[in-house]
Order: structure tokens, then sequence, then C-alpha cells
């Protein structure tokens, strides 16, 4: 890369998708570069940035950016709003040292899809999880370096052009190469000022040296402007306004309202006020400021009383994320917070996904009522006597599971009491069996039961717990209790929860269009509720499902075939989305690349799906099917349950037969009967023809490798060649074009010889349709096809339609195969 950071990040941001990191000291020129940067590079920026002030108002950066209201409190969605309102464009976001936590989780998001730049000061107060995930999704991190000995003594000279050559080497000397220091000091040596002193900031000073030239009325609106950590109107700043924009400190927004240049002069200015000055004007602000502002201000001014008062006002009139920090703000105020306000508090934490804190915000009230260190003893006679500190346990206890502290969160609700009203009882047993569950999954049972019978007519909260312990034991009707409590309209956290355990489970035992369809059930509910995150997952894992599944899809589902699902799963992962709905839909699709023939593009979209079981199985068959078995006897770390823990077995089990390797001795537990039935077959040497008929209703692709298995294994020739044939014509019929090699190549050692030749046309394929068909085999989605090569959609999908007439293809990714595969049923080293 090159040393010129503005170079490095032009290149970073022009090569695609990016996110470039411009980070530096106070002063050092961050903000400059950031504007030439975003000049520079093509196409239009959209600009914002954090404010100190406001730093807890989610989504507030990115807002600014686009002009528009973000939903904060769900991450993936906030991408996705940004990113469709970016698309080509350039997102830049100053001073990300003031960031709020909804955008700073956003970012890692929209680096793979937009072309993102920011500045970040330093040092810095991010939290370490935060910086971490930065870092790591930081295309570049540029360090803005101090300007040279002859650049800062250029900038010294143009600043103060009377400098004698022995004041310019003292500014310069003194400045340590920091551009606004030197500018600062420059102006002061011209001035016959020059600051005196050891050991001091220089930025500061020389910052608080030019700010005393200015009128106090302008000191006192920068001031403000500083204590605010945003822009403000000029009305609110006084008659100091004026000033600060002639003065070249300040910029007016659209609108009017007034920015400050540096945000660390403005801070700088505050910080020159006294404590009692700057107490004060806190307090005036806090009558000039909206109620959720207003009460930050007020406890910045030593009225923590007004700001607990001010800052309920203000969570009454709000909702979501913005309601639950300014609660949280308000019980962590060195004032007495009323038990009420508590729960309220971790109610409005947890809505929002902020377990932790829901956990954090009740702590005060939880050990008033259960002092005892010993987790067996009972409550204090006062217990039963405050069912606000019994009801902070159990919803404390709720907070601790959902945080992934199971321990701690049974410890926290075993000693309430059965006396207690219905519902905390509830809750504390919904608590207790979670827990158990996910530490004692066999003592889970029996507990299970107790709390069956305490619950003859359980509420949603008690049944999604059954219905897990259920749904992890197999017992008879766990699905059917998992989808009523997901079909009740009750708590989404409980009804999504319970949905996505049903579809994973059912996924697990192999019924893999009734997954699919509780999957779109559950989507189309999530969308309704604009929870993107939730529905994205949902959609995702019903692509992985029907694409392993194969092509028959019930006509019930309304579905489109593979090549829907190839669209559908393109149209995900172009977009920001979490990580399990990624990883589901990168294997979806790379699924259906690998088996018609697509190698190279399924290994590409792999190298870059991320760590889950799905995922590593499609990578190890990928590499099987390309004539790698090698590769695909690496066991990965994870392997998942159920069908796909089988599915990896017998992955594992054919390169063991490439490699004429032993195969691994044990068969996994709990595998669906297809699986097991494999293993077993593959294990004693015979029955795989038989085994083959079980993955009939499941996956298609899985009965053609069954009955290739059969037909290499058989001893007896006529039943191999039938089994052989049989597998031809599956794989045929469903354009998986590998496995239709692979059975051809089994019956060639029968001396079976097949004709592979397609029906084609006469017509030889046109530049433009080889130019389709390539993009095609990349695996882009129609629309990119059409942008990249200037033509309208409909044009891409008339020159798809000719290919696949004139190729014998039955669908566009085999028609891609079929263009560019020497031979189409022999794989070569990179999949083509």
């Amino acid at each position: 890369m090159t040393d010129d950071p503005e170079e490095a990040a032009r290149t970073a941001l022009c090569q695609g998708p990016a996110l470039v990191v411009i980070a530096g000291p106070p002063g050092c020129g961050r903000t400059t570069l950031l504007r030439r940067i975003a000049t520079a590079v093509p196409g239009p920026a959209h600009l914002g940035g954090g404010l100190a002030m406001l730093a807890a108002v989610p989504a507030l950066a990115l807002s600014r950016a686009v002009r528009a209201r973000l939903p904060g409190d769900d991450i993936p969605l906030l991408a996705e709003a940004v990113r469709s309102r970016v698309r080509g464009g350039l997102l830049v976001l100053d001073d990300l040292q003031h960031i709020d936590p909804a955008t700073l989780a956003a970012l890692p998001h929209l680096a793979r899809s937009c072309r993102v730049l920011v500045a970040l000061r330093t040092p810095h107060r991010l939290p370490d999880a935060g910086h971490a995930a930065l870092r790591q999704a930081a295309t570049a991190w540029i360090a803005v370096p101090p300007l040279t000995a002859d650049a800062a003594h250029a900038l010294a000279r143009q600043t103060a052009g009377g400098l004698s050559d022995q004041a310019a080497a003292a500014v310069v000397a003194r400045a340590g190469g920091n551009p606004l220091a030197t500018i600062a000091l420059a102006r002061q040596a011209a001035a016959g000022r020059a600051p005196i002193g050891e050991d001091i900031d220089q930025v500061a000073y020389a910052i608080a040296t030019a700010l005393a030239d200015l009128p106090r009325p302008a000191r006192t609106a920068l001031a403000a402007l500083g204590l605010l950590g945003r822009p403000a109107p000029p009305a609110l700043l006084g008659t100091g306004a004026a000033d600060l924009l002639a003065a070249g400190l300040v910029t007016a927004e659209p609108g009017g309202s007034l920015l400050p240049v540096s945000a660390y002069v403005a801070e700088t200015a505050a910080g020159l006020l006294d404590a009692p000055a700057r107490a004060e004007m806190h307090a005036r602000l806090a009558d000039l400021t909206p109620p959720a502002e207003a009460a930050r201000h007020l406890a910045a001014a030593g009225d923590p009383s007004a700001a607990y008062r001010k800052a309920l006002g203000a969570a009454d009139r709000l909702a979501g994320a913005e309601r639950a920090a300014l609660l949280l703000f308000a019980c962590g105020l060195p004032t007495t917070v009323d038990p009420r306000v508590r729960l309220a508090a971790a109610d409005a934490a947890l809505a929002t996904g902020r377990a932790a804190d829901a956990a954090e915000v009740l702590r005060p009230i939880v050990p008033a009522v259960f002092l005892s260190a010993d987790p067996g003893a009972g409550p204090r006679p006062s217990a039963a006597a405050d069912p606000l500190a019994l009801e902070a346990a159990v919803l404390r206890g709720e907070a601790l599971l959902q945080a992934g502290d199971p321990v701690t969160a049974r410890d926290t609700v075993r000693a309430v009491p059965d006396t207690a009203a219905a519902r905390v009882v509830a809750a504390r047993d919904r608590v207790m069996l979670l827990s158990v569950l996910a530490t004692e999954p066999m003592t889970a049972l029996e507990l299970a039961d107790k709390i069956a019978v305490r619950h003859p007519q359980p509420p949603p909260g008690i049944q999604a717990a059954l219905a897990a312990v259920r749904a992890t034991h197999r017992q008879p009707g766990w699905d059917d209790t998992l989808a009523a409590v997901a079909d009740t309209g009750g708590d989404p956290l409980i009804t999504r929860w319970s949905a996505w355990l049903l579809v994973e489970h059912l996924a697990a035992e192999g019924r893999l269009v009734d997954a699919a369809s509780a999957a779109l059930r559950a989507a189309a509910t999530a969308g309704d509720d604009l929870a993107y995150g939730w529905q994205t997952r949902f959609l995702a894992a019903a692509d992985w499902a029907l694409a392993l599944h194969g092509p028959d899809f019930p006509a019930t589902l309304a579905w489109d075939g593979t090549e829907g699902v190839l669209r559908r799963a393109a149209n995900l992962t172009d977009r920001a989305l979490p990580e399990q709905a990624r990883a589901y839909a990168n294997a979806a699709t790379a699924l259906i690349e690998a088996d018609t023939g697509l190698l190279a593009a399924a290994r590409a979209r792999l190298d870059t799906a991320g760590a889950h079981p799905a995922v590593a199985w499609v990578a190890r068959e990928a590499a099987w099917l390309d004539g790698q078995p090698d590769r695909a006897a690496r066991t990965p770390t994870e392997t998942g349950t159920g069908l796909l823990a089988g599915l990896h077995a017998i992955t594992a089990r054919w390169a063991a037969y490439d490699l004429g390797a032993p195969p691994a001795a044990a068969i996994p537990v709990d595998l669906p009967a297809p699986a097991r039935r494999t293993l077993t077959a593959w294990a004693v040497g015979s029955g795989l023809d038989d085994a083959a008929d079980s993955w009939q209703p499941v996956a298609l692709r899985e009965q053609v490798r069954c009955l290739i298995a059969a037909g290499l294994t058989s001893p007896d020739r006529d039943r191999a060649v039938a089994a052989l044939l049989r597998a031809e014509h599956l794989a045929d019929s469903a354009g998986l074009t590998v496995l239709a090699g692979r059975a051809r190549r089994g019956l060639r050692r029968h001396q079976i010889h097949r004709d592979t030749r397609s029906p084609r046309s006469e017509g030889r394929l046109t530049q433009r349709e080889l130019d389709v068909l390539r993009l095609v085999a990349a695996g882009e989605p129609t629309r990119r096809i059409a942008g990249q090569l200037g033509i309208s959609a409909e044009t891409v999908d008339t020159h798809i339609r000719a290919s696949m007439r004139k190729l014998g293809a039955r669908t566009r990714t085999e028609a891609a195969a079929l263009a560019f595969a020497t031979n189409p049923f022999e794989t070569s080293e990179d999949g083509r």
C-alpha cells in the first residue's frame, strides 16, 4: 500500500465496497483529509458523524448522513436502510469517537456492500468489542502521519508570513507536526505572544490562546456547541453565533443549524470554563433543549433529581431503544430510584436486546431480597411481602439467561417462593427449566414433568420452555407444541425464539419441507413487525432447506425452483445480514452452484461465508465433487446435529472410499433414518440401493449419491448397472450435472457408454450470450448482469433463454456450466 494516506484511501474506495478508517490525534487534520478524499472519490457523498452529547441516540450518526430517521433497534435493518440509500455513493462519517452504539454495530455490515469512509480521533473511548469489530471489518486503517518538518515549516509560513526563520523553527518544533497546533502557534508567534511553559498540551494551549481573541459571546457560543456535541440553531447560541461564522469556526448545515468546523476546538472551548460556569451553562442548555437531551444537561449541571424527573418524562413519550436508553440513564443517576423504574428499564432493555444492561440495572434491588450466599436457602421472611423484588428477581434471571449465563440465572430465581404471584412463579419456572436444559439436558426431563404438573394451563413462556425440552429429546408432539407457541402472536421474543427452534429441529430431523414452511410463516410475521433481522434469518433458512431438498417442491409452497432459491439468496447476501442468515444463504447458493458444475463460484462464495456447520458441509461436499477427497476428509470443528451431522459423516465416508482409506468407525447418534441407514449400509457393504429410497422425500441429491454408491460397491453387476442408470436419470432430470457425470463414469466401469451430447440447436452462442452466461457462472443476479453489460433485465432474460435452448439446458446455471466446460461431466481442478 502507498505511504500517502489520501492515495491509499482513494485506491481502497475505488475498488468496491470497503471501510477505510482515518485515525489520528486531535488537530492532525483528519477532517480535512476526510473531505479531500470524499471530494476525490467518484459518486455522491453522504456526510454525517458522531456527536458527543447525543452519543446514546441510536443511529444518529447514520441518520445525519442519509437525512432520514432510521431504525436503531434492529442493526441488520438499520444497515440495510442505509445501504439502500447510499447504494453506489460514499458514506462519510466524521468524529467516530462520539459515535452511537447502533452506528458502530452497523459499520461491519455496511462494509460488505457500501463504500464507507470514517475518521476516528485517538485516543478514543470506543468499547473494546466495538473497536475490535471495526478493526476486523476495516479494509484499510490509515493513521494520519504528522507533518514533515518541511511541510510544517511551509504551513507556518503560509499562516504567518512575517515569521523569522528562528521563530518559524520554534513553532515547528513545539507543534510536533500537528497542523492545528502549527497554525495556532504561528499566529501567536506572529502576534508576539508565543506560549511559555513546559509539559502542556500544545494543541489545547494553542486553541485556548487563539480563542482568547474572540469576543466573550462568541467564546460562550463555541463552548455551548462543545457541551451540546451537536449542531445547534443560531438562536440557541445567542449573539456570538455571527462572530463564529465570521471567524470560520463554524459552518452552516442545510436548515441553518451551525456546526463547529472542529469538534475538538469546541470541546476545548467548553473545557476552558471553570466548574461553576460549566454547570451554569449546562443548566441554561437544559431549558433550551428537548427533554431527552435536557435530562443529560441537568445531570451534568449537578442536579440529578431534576435530571431523573426529566428523563422519566421524556421516556414516557418514547419507545424502543430510545426509551430503554433514557430509563437506564435515569437508573444510573446518583439519586433515589423507584424500583418500578428499574423494572421498566429492565423490560425495555430486554425488548431491545440489551440483556446484560437489563440484568445490571436490577442488581441493586435483587440482593435486598436474596441476601443468603447459599443458593439452596429459601428467601428471607420479607421476600414474600415484596412482590416488586420478586418480580425483579425473575426478570433478572431471564436477562441473565438471555445474556448466556444460565448458572447465575438459575441461582437468581431458585429462592422465589411458590407463594408468589402466579405469573412470577411461571417466570421463575421458565428460567429454571431453560437454565437446567442448557447445563444438564437429562435432568431437564424430570424438571419439565414437575413444571407441567404445576402449570396445567401453562402460559406461553412455560409452553415454549417445555417445548424446547421436548424438542431437544425428540419427545412426541414437540413440533406441534413449538408451532402452537410460535403462532400465538404474544411476546415476540418468545414466539420468534420458538419459531426458530422449530425450524432448526425440523431440519435436523430431515423434515426439510416442513422446516421451510415453518420458516416462511415466521418470516412473514417478522416482516409485518419490521423485524428485519429475524425475517432474513427465516428466509435464508427456508432457502437452505429447499436447496438441500431438491427441485420437487410442494405446490403449497408456491416456490419457484432452484433458480428462485439462487435469486433470493443472491439478493440476501447483497445486503446487511445477521451472521446466521448469511451462512444459510451462502450455503444454499454454493450447494446449487457446486451441484450444477460451477465449482469455482461455489468455492469463492464459501471462502467468505463464515463459520457454520452448513457452510462447512457444503465446503467439504464441493471439494468431493471437485475430485479433491483429501480436502473433503478434513473434519471441521463443528458438524452440527441431526441431518447435518449425518451429511458430514456421509461425505467423509465418500472421501475415505475415494482415497482408499479406512472409514471412521463411529456413526453419529440421533441421525434421521435416511442418514443412519446410508451409513449402516456403507459399513456392512450392502443395502445402499434400499437406503436410497429413504432419501426420496428428504433430499434428491442424497438419493442420487446413495444410488451411485450402490452402483460402485455392489458385487452384482445387474443391480449395480440398474442403480447407476437410475442415478443418471434422476441427476439429469434435476440438473445435478456433477453427480450425473459420476453416474456415467460408474457406468463406464461396466462397459456401458452413454451419449452425453445435449440436443443443441444448429446455431452457436453469440458473444453477448457468452458474456451473459459468464456473469451467470460468477453468481451474478439478473439486475447486476444488466447493470454491468448496460442492457435491460428483460434482454438479459432473453439471452439466457436463448442459451438454454441452444445448449439443451434446463436451468440458467446448467447453461453456464455447459457453456464453459470442456466436458461438463468431468470436472477439473478449478471446477470448470
